[in-house]
């Protein structure tokens, strides 16, 4: 017993990692765990190691000697970067690799605002946790599916398959076949009493509903969530503070206001819900949530502050967008607690209901007790027959 409850667990961490690792790359951000790709950050994290990503909605603001994961503007031409905040000034975060003799903001980086920041490195006794060679592993991993994609490309001739789109089709692709090679090592096992013209019926009474029905509840709340969390996340504003009134509208004299509209387009077939704040000191943002129809657009305001100093100053705002599956005064009362909690709860609406739905279809786990359902309910048989 013993025995089997670790080799379960083993199994359910690393199937928690690597769903965790493809998460990330699908999203652009690190999820659960992360990795660095470059020595800046040694010796606390070596080239190549792995650590644990807390998201930044769970752990709030950053403080000095936290290690971040952010959206650089300009170290190595832009794009996440894991670096620790070695100070805190009223234009956002200063930042320093732990192997560099510089601070970031001194290679001309802009000072981090809260709204760059997507992840904290997970620290026990101000010690980071690594995890050796993850990245390591991962880039390997990464390295492979991206020339497996690009052979796809050129040997069918099919743009499709290149990017995260692609991989997601090729990751689809691998689930089918190791599915279908399972299947027939399944059917090779089965004695040859269990076949005979009714072993398609057979085969169908002897699946588990209950993994059927989570498959189909894991499909939509994968789709439900990418329809949240893909088109959502930090927007930026790239503002310059002029000493002179312009007509262009992020072109701002110092030290005024102006307002800028923020669309908000929904290119799915069912409503949303979207709440903008703002992720940087001088925005200001109408605090209202939006709600946008299907396949149309809304639009909130945007208050940007221009600063004292003239020059360029990049502002940032964060929207969550939810399906509209909840009223809007529950989805406010969740959204005050925490921007999570209704992202939880329309997966959990939406996974269960389907599932339980699955389960009262496909009827009850027990092969026997379905068998028995299966031949009592007649034009469930020829629907399941014809499904199958």
């Amino acid at each position: 017993m013993i025995r089997w409850v670790m080799s379960r667990g083993l199994q359910l961490l690393v199937l928690t990692a690597v769903v965790a690792l493809l998460a990330g790359q699908l999203l652009g951000q690190p999820v659960l765990l992360g990795f660095v790709e470059t020595g800046s950050m040694e010796p606390t994290i070596e080239t190549g190691d792995g650590f644990v990503a807390v998201p930044s909605q769970l752990v709030g603001e950053p403080e000095p000697g936290d290690v971040v994961v952010f959206d650089a503007q300009e170290i190595e031409g832009g794009g996440l970067t894991t670096h620790r905040v070695v100070d805190e000034t009223d234009t956002g975060y200063v930042t320093q690799g732990d192997a560099n003799p510089f601070t970031d903001q001194d290679s001309a980086e802009p000072p981090v605002q809260d709204a760059q920041v997507v992840a904290t490195a997970l620290q026990v006794d101000g010690s980071v946790v690594t995890i050796n060679s993850l990245g390591t592993a991962v880039m390997t991993i990464g390295e492979t599916l991206e020339r497996g994609q690009t052979w796809l490309a050129a040997t069918f001739g099919v743009r499709s398959f290149l990017g995260t789109t692609g991989l997601a089709y090729l990751l689809l692709g691998l689930s089918v076949v190791l599915y279908a090679l399972e299947t027939i090592r399944e059917r090779r096992d089965r004695s040859p009493r269990d076949g005979g013209s009714d072993s398609g019926e057979r085969a169908l009474e002897e699946l588990d509903p209950r993994l059927l029905a989570a498959g189909f509840a894991l499909v939509v709340v994968v789709a439900a969530s990418a329809a949240m969390l893909v088109p959502a996340g930090t927007h930026s504003y790239d503002v310059v503070s002029a000493e002179f009134e312009s007509d262009r509208p992020l072109v701002i004299e110092q030290g005024t206001t102006e307002e800028i509209p923020h669309e908000i387009p929904n290119g799915g077939f069912v409503p949303i819900v979207s709440y903008v704040e703002p992720g940087s000191g001088s925005v200001g943002v109408d605090l209202e949530s939006t709600t946008v129809g299907p396949r149309s657009e809304g639009e909130t305001t945007v208050a940007i502050e221009a600063s004292e100093e003239t020059g360029y100053y990049p502002t940032y705002v964060t929207e969550h967008r939810y399906l509209y599956v909840l009223p809007a005064p529950v989805l406010d009362v969740l959204y005050d607690v925490h921007p999570w909690v209704p992202f939880v709860a329309i997966n959990a609406i939406l996974g269960g209901g389907l599932y339980l739905l699955g389960r009262y279809l496909l009827g009850p786990a027990d092969p026997r007790a379905r068998r028995a359902t299966i031949r009592e309910r007649g034009p469930r048989r020829s629907i399941l027959r014809r499904l199958y």
